[in-house]
């Protein structure tokens, strides 16, 4: 693994060397892109989906790593301890600014990498099951008004988004609900249609076929405005919570340090890739759609999402985890 020394020694060589020929020649050998989570999520879908049309912008072939445990922590480390030129990135998500808040962590990514930019945002899906006689935002805050702690809502984990979502939903509606979480958002959805669990914020991609399918009832999604994906679903806000957003969102950063020129380079064909009609296309399939930024957007977005939620988990009574 490479130490503290050696990234700051290679960081200073570098930055003896003119930008421009930095960025020019780079890259000349493949890139790897870690990502924090197993196969088969919403983001390591993305990440493949964006692999091989980012090969193609960049010339150079970038290759998908997970590392999946710590809650993002093993990736993240991974990525943080690389050299910083270009060839190492970190794929991450809303979660990987949650985790460090919640729990003793080894990383910040606010400090410890060089932003490059995001790249989209995902909604969720606040659905209950079919049995709970609600059919709106509104029916289901007076339900839960009218039976205190009788209300369960599934997560993909303490501390997840879907978590917190719930929570900030929790009080902003000023109600009383439990929370039950399971490893992962797939894992709640046997209770959900059973009946076991009353409501949940889930993943677009992942719920939609349950919705169609009238196992699961949707009331809204939870951005700021529809998604071309379900467009007769009303958002939070518009369905009886005035000022309610939240959205998963998914970034890519580089180590401390990397040159300026090789970070605009990246940033540049990222952006390129994830705005192309047909990855726009392949993105709204799974509810999602590009939100391309500028490596200082980035910064500015990581700065207000740790300060967002920091106030609402500190609201919310959880406190960190050593």
């Amino acid at each position: 693994m490479t130490s503290k020394a050696e990234r700051f020694l290679v960081a200073a060589v570098l930055a003896t060397v003119p930008l421009a020929g930095i960025a020019q020649n780079f890259p000349e050998r493949p890139i790897r892109l870690i990502l924090g989570v197993a196969t088969g999520g919403g983001q390591d879908t993305i990440a493949r989906a964006m692999a091989p049309r980012l090969s193609k912008a960049l010339g150079a072939y970038v290759i998908v790593d997970n590392r999946p445990g710590a809650g993002g922590g093993i990736g993240a480390e991974l990525a943080k301890q690389a050299t910083p030129d270009g060839y190492t990135l970190l794929m991450i998500s809303s979660s990987n600014v949650i985790h460090p808040i919640l729990y003793e962590a080894s990383y910040d990514v606010r400090r410890d990498f060089s932003p490059v930019g995001q790249m989209v945002t995902q909604p969720y899906i606040l659905a209950v099951t079919p049995s709970l006689p609600v059919k709106s935002v509104a029916e289901l805050i007076s339900y839960a008004k009218s039976h205190p702690g009788k209300l369960n809502f599934s997560s993909a984990g303490s501390g997840s988004l879907t978590h917190l979502a719930a929570e900030l939903f929790k009080e902003q509606a000023q109600i009383e609900v439990v929370h039950v979480p399971y490893k992962g958002s797939g894992a709640a959805y046997p209770d959900l249609i059973a009946g076991r669990i009353q409501a949940g914020f889930l993943t677009m991609v992942s719920a939609q076929p349950h919705v169609r399918a009238n196992r699961l009832r949707a009331l809204a999604v939870s951005s700021a405005k529809r998604v071309s994906s379900a467009p007769t679903v009303p958002t939070v806000a518009e369905a009886g919570l005035p000022g309610y957003a939240v959205t998963q969102w998914y970034g890519v950063l580089a180590p401390a340090q990397t040159p300026r020129a090789i970070v605009n380079k990246l940033n540049k064909a990222i952006v390129g890739v994830i705005e192309d009609s047909e990855m726009s296309k392949h993105l709204a399939s799974d509810g999602a759609e590009a939100s391309g930024s500028t490596p200082q957007g980035f910064a500015a977005h990581l700065k207000s999402e740790h300060e967002r939620w920091s106030r609402i988990i500190d609201r919310s009574g959880l406190r960190k985890i050593k």
